[in-house]
């Protein structure tokens, strides 16, 4: 009886062990401008990811931040982005085809990992 206990508790321990690392998935780790940062001028915005992830199913999209559709509507429509990923797939660069002007941007994401796990999210930014 002793010898089944002892059993068990191993094959708990094993499972513990290894049902971690299959609950995880792809996270955003960081961006350049980082989230809720002022920087003086942006091109470029950078989203670094934990790991690797699908081209055709990540992007993202940059807005004026805290507007009103009608706000939108009146502002300078914003520069044309345009979005890569890097060759080892774990980064994905947007670049706009003219700085941004002053202001507060909300950057939205989102990204499929090659688990097909979906995850998305968003920030802001400030242009000096």
């Amino acid at each position: 009886m002793k010898t089944i206990v002892s059993f068990a508790a191993v094959l708990a321990a094993l499972a513990l062990t290894t049902a971690i690392p299959a609950l995880a998935h792809t996270a955003l780790v960081s961006s350049v401008p980082a989230a809720q940062s002022a920087v003086p001028s942006a091109r470029q915005i950078t989203l670094y990811f934990s790991e690797r992830v699908m081209p055709r199913l990540t992007g993202l999209s940059v807005a004026h931040a805290g507007m009103s559709h009608a706000d939108h509507a009146a502002m300078a429509p914003m520069p044309a982005l345009t979005a890569t990923l890097s060759a080892d797939g774990t980064s994905l660069v947007g670049t706009f085809a003219s700085a941004l002007p002053p202001g507060a941007y909300t950057v939205t994401w989102h990204a499929v990992s090659d688990d097909t796990h979906r995850i998305e999210g968003n920030f802001t930014f400030t242009v000096r």
